[in-house]
């Protein structure tokens, strides 16, 4: 497979060059799962991140806060959806449009990294970037990027791996993604790092229970490498989607940029990143153990009202819920 730096892709957008670090929010996606609830509590259709779910703020404005304790504003990059623009608007005002990647619509996981990648690569072409889906609950936000942290300092010394942050977890949860951990000296130590030896995606509560007792943890998808290692993963396992990007990046920060990823959009599937590229990518690939933060995926109704409970917390909505 032939190797590209990604020193090809930098250059292509103007001005001054950012620090070497940088963070993607994730949230372009539909939110399906969570319709009826977002409805119930917003009165129209609009993806759960940008629906008020806990304490009156919307998610992707906690995940916002959250990443900011960390990265600096210029660094934080927002990965959406054109038709969403009604919702995300108001909260990213302040955002300069360059760190809006906004796609013309989705198409999964892995176009919408891609994508992102390679903006910040265009510009910052040793960048380590930290990348975050915009629907996750996290019980202590200052000892998760506590890890985050720790993650993006042993990149440094592995600049081909990418790290993802297992979450230990509390019950033998089913719906949820499972990392399996190889086995490592102090790979039972919160915050150790072990090499990935595979993926369990979905597991009956049978086999969750197995996974649970032999130390496998939850895969948060919160993920941090260099960029030419993400881009090394896509060139090997979906080199025809990264040649279309990798082509379109001369036109990144110009005026024919939106027209040109259009383009794109048109003619590409639909395409996930952890089926597609993580879970064929466990070589290049570490986990943090993260046992001293409680996490929830909140995917889904009851995983939103078990998170609520568990916090106290009691709405109008959900007393219409009740009702």
């Amino acid at each position: 497979m032939e190797r590209h730096s990604v020193k090809e892709f930098s250059g292509f957008i103007g001005g001054p060059r950012r620090k070497d670090r940088a963070a993607i929010i994730l949230a372009g996606g539909e939110g399906t799962r969570l319709r009826s609830l977002t409805n119930l509590i917003s009165g129209d259709d609009r993806p759960k991140q940008f629906c008020p779910i806990i304490g009156g703020r919307t998610l992707l404005d906690i995940t916002h806060e959250r990443i900011s304790q960390s990265f600096e504003p210029d660094e934080i990059y927002f990965s959406l959806t054109e038709k969403h623009e009604k919702y995300f608007g108001r909260s990213l005002w302040k955002v300069r449009s360059e760190r809006k990647v906004v796609q013309p619509e989705n198409k999964g996981t892995a176009p919408a990294i891609l994508y992102s990648v390679l903006k910040i690569a265009a510009q910052t072409p040793d960048a380590t970037i930290a990348i975050f889906p915009s629907d996750h609950y996290f019980s202590d936000d200052s000892a998760f990027m506590r890890h985050v942290e720790s993650a993006m300092s042993s990149i440094e010394h592995d600049k081909s791996a990418v790290v993802l942050l297992g979450i230990e977890p509390d019950t033998a949860e089913a719906s949820y993604g499972w990392i399996e951990p190889a086995d490592s000296l102090f790979g039972s130590v919160s915050g150790s790092t072990s090499r990935v030896n595979r993926f369990w995606e979905k597991p009956t509560v049978g086999v969750a229970k197995k996974l649970m007792s032999i130390g496998c943890l939850w895969n948060s998808f919160v993920m941090i490498g260099k960029a030419s290692a993400f881009i090394d993963m896509f060139t090997d396992r979906l080199p025809e989607l990264f040649r279309m990007f990798a082509a379109a990046g001369r036109a990144f920060g110009k005026q024919d940029e939106a027209a040109v990823i259009r383009s794109i959009y048109s003619w590409i599937d639909d395409v996930n990143f952890s089926s597609e590229v993580l879970e064929h990518s466990s070589n290049r690939l570490l986990v943090t153990r993260v046992s001293d933060v409680t996490w929830s995926d909140l995917g889904e109704p009851q995983r939103v009202l078990g998170t609520l409970t568990d916090l106290g917390l009691q709405t109008e909505w959900m007393q219409a819920l009740a009702a």
